[in-house]
């Protein structure tokens, strides 16, 4: 794929670093004034060469309207300048101060109950309030205006974490702002009633007025009004967003900016945030508890890596070990925290930051682990941050470089929403639950993934995977079929091309606008049953369960259908291939049927199908095969397309990633499993880090780099 290039303002923050970030979030605020000296000297100690400062400082900074206090700022930046660390300066606006609430207790949020949020925690703000946004740009503009010219100042940090706490707000403020983005969408009443099917339950409106946000009804909302809602409230924290960016630009041009996305966070479209910002960011917290973190992680990075269009991107949040939000907060093992540190370099981060510098001594993170612990700088986890700071600052080389993936997953975060809203046919469909069935094998298989939207430039890529593409434009079906014939290979599971970007049905088979390229169409779905955690087997689950991961919590796989092979042998070696979740009446419609169901309500019909679509192919998956049989097919994808594995017969456990660019190639090997592997050393390859001779040598939890020339 042709890679966009970056901002040259991102260009100048890394030849200013020098390499890979490294460092946290520093909040001096926190502690007394003689401790900020000996924190410099422990950054200088540990190799940090970016700081993040004043996420949450606006309470310390601004005691009253226009009345502010830089004085210690000044002195913290100076601190940084003078002890060579780059400052990642936060607009500080994530948490209003309480003069702010009790001025103008309308920016508090309310919920779609009707309750209205309290202050006492944090992001306790209406994204829609006028007021906050005026208080915050007021903020944005002194803050740019001191320190545009100060020599630490290398990034902003524009608020946090949008939508964690307040992804939207039920309001009345919000009301009116939601009726003028309705406006703007729709123009007149009368295409907004045809887009959202009013005819039913007599839901006509015929004034924008009468139109409010979907507040707790007596029964199921109208579902494109939940889908409009859910676009409006993304809109709505992106413009604050761009209207504290605008100001930074306006007065330090030259300045990147950033914000800081959560880790595989539905409410927050990030693909059409992304072209917003100078670079992408993401916190990233994956479960120690979790034998499968690593695949939880990663996906996340390759959603953040193929929103830029395969940019290197900042890993700003990481646990230096144990965080403090989970029921049970397992500390990262010795050596865990250096590998999945390398694994977001591995998959395109040019940043290792963490939450936070220092332990915080009181307040509701103080359980979450520092890089320098309550228990001081003799301790474990600050001799692991100085290591993996020396070995950063080892390979300087690797900033910049690209991963270039030849697999792309197909991500449409308005398909995302529509997908998991009320009334559908199976609560067991949720989209990372989809998204991860297929990139499990493909982490595993060597493949490197791009995550991207339906409409991006797909040139580059040999195999292209579309995981539940429920809500499908079509003109979208006409630029994929159009991949397809010029030679691509795609491959589409179930429930997909189901409905308009309205949430309407395609008519004449539910495969709408893709009939055609996949050879088949749909007549009928058929949903397996289900398995309630609590309540036991079912044919439903009543509302719309927490989507997780990998699948709806608490909601599992109740039953399985058998498929049977057209070549008398399911590909694997395993005895007996099965579909869960779904299964459906197919026609074959020019394809050629590879497997069929061979029991339940659909016994016979076809389960997978292969169509030849001019120089391309087309797979239709009308279930969810097994782990081993989806394996399986994907291997043949893959040779068929012609994806080769950076390095072949890995053992189990061990991750590969290739990363390069300006001549250069860098081979990450990570072993994810807890026993001593062994990988050949390949041709043309020296080892930067980690040991071996003729072959790589990984211990538990091991990482070497690798580097040769293009």
């Amino acid at each position: 794929m042709l890679l966009p290039d970056e901002p040259s303002v991102v260009t100048s923050l890394r030849r200013r670093l020098g390499g890979i970030a490294f460092g946290g979030d520093y909040n001096p605020e926190q502690w007394p004034e003689e401790v900020w000296a000996e924190d410099a000297r422990l950054m200088k100690e540990a190799g940090v060469n970016l700081a993040t400062i004043g996420v949450f400082s606006w309470a310390r900074v601004q005691s009253a309207p226009g009345v502010f206090d830089f004085d210690w700022l000044d002195r913290v930046l100076d601190l940084m300048a003078a002890h060579g660390v780059a400052v990642d300066l936060a607009t500080m606006t994530a948490s209003p101060p309480p003069w702010l609430t009790t001025l103008h207790p309308q920016i508090l949020p309310v919920r779609a109950d009707g309750v209205t949020l309290s202050p006492g925690g944090r992001q306790h703000f209406n994204p829609s309030s006028a007021a906050y946004r005026e208080h915050a740009a007021y903020l944005v503009t002194a803050l740019a205006t001191r320190y545009a010219d100060h020599p630490a100042l290398a990034l902003w940090h524009i608020g946090n974490e949008y939508g964690i706490h307040v992804a939207a707000s039920y309001d009345d403020e919000s009301a009116i702002a939601f009726r003028g983005w309705l406006r703007d969408r729709y123009t007149d009443i009368d295409t907004l009633n045809d887009a959202w099917s009013t005819a039913f339950w007599s839901q006509r409106y015929s004034d924008f007025e009468q139109i409010l946000p979907p507040r707790i009804a007596p029964t199921l909302p109208n579902p494109t009004q939940q889908l409009d809602f859910a676009r409006f409230s993304d809109d709505a924290l992106l413009a604050c967003y761009n209207a504290e960016r605008e100001i930074l630009r306006a007065i330090t041009p030259d300045v990147p900016a950033t914000t800081n996305f959560l880790y595989l966070h539905k409410p927050v479209n990030v693909q059409r945030w992304a072209p917003h910002m100078d670079l992408a960011s993401l916190d990233s917290y994956p479960d120690p508890a979790k034998p499968d973190a690593r695949l939880d992680a990663g996906l996340a990075y390759d959603i953040l890596r193929g929103a830029r269009g395969g940019q290197p991107w900042f890993l700003m949040e990481q646990a230096p070990a144990a965080v403090n939000w989970r029921a049970v907060n397992l500390r990262k093992r010795p050596g865990q925290m250096r590998l999945w540190s390398w694994q977001a370099v591995a998959q395109g981060a040019d940043a290792v930051l963490y939450f936070q510098w220092r332990q915080s001594r009181g307040g509701a993170e103080k359980f979450h682990s520092g890089m320098v612990p309550h228990t001081g700088e003799q301790t474990r986890t600050f001799a692991e941050v100085r290591e993996l700071g020396a070995e950063l600052a080892r390979v300087p080389g690797l900033a910049g470089t690209r991963v270039a993936a030849p697999v792309a997953l197909l991500l449409d975060w308005d398909s995302w929403w529509a997908l998991e809203l009320d009334s559908r046919p199976s609560a067991a469909v949720d989209q990372l639950g989809s998204l991860a069935h297929f990139y499990a094998p493909l982490f595993e298989s060597g493949a490197a993934v791009d995550v991207v939207h339906p409409d991006a430039d797909l040139d580059g890529y040999r195999l292209v995977i579309a995981p539940n593409l429920y809500l499908l434009r079509p003109e979208t079906a006409q630029r994929l079929d159009a991949w397809v014939r010029a030679g691509g290979h795609l491959a589409v599971s179930f429930f997909s091309g189901v409905v308009d970007d309205c949430d309407r049905v395609h008519l004449g088979g539910y495969l709408g606008p893709l009939a055609e390229t996949l050879g088949v169409s749909v007549e009928e779905f058929v949903p397996l049953p289900i398995q309630d955690a609590v309540n036991g087997t079912v044919t439903g689950v009543a509302g719309a369960a927490t989507p997780n991961s990998w699948s709806r919590s608490g909601v599992v796989p109740g039953s399985s259908v058998r498929l049977a092979f057209d070549d008398g042998a399911g590909p694997g070696d395993h005895a007996e291939a099965t579909g869960t979740i779904w299964s459906e009446a197919v026609h074959l419609r020019g394809a050629r049927q590879i497997a069929r169901f061979a029991d339940g309500d659909v016994s016979g019909w076809p389960a997978v199908t292969r169509h030849d679509r001019g120089a391309g192919t087309a797979w239709y998956l009308a279930t969810r095969p097994d782990a081993a049989t989806t394996s399986a097919l994907l291997r043949r994808m893959l040779d068929e397309a012609g994806v080769e594995p950076p390095l072949p017969d890995l053992p189990e456990g061990v991750q590969v990633s290739v990363r390069q660019g300006q001549g250069e190639r860098y081979v990450i090997l990570l072993n994810h499993s807890t026993r001593r592997q062994t990988v050949p050393l390949p041709d043309g390859l020296t080892i930067e880090i980690g040991d071996g001779a003729g072959e790589v040598d990984l211990p538990a939890f091991g990482v070497a780099v690798l580097r040769g020339s293009l």
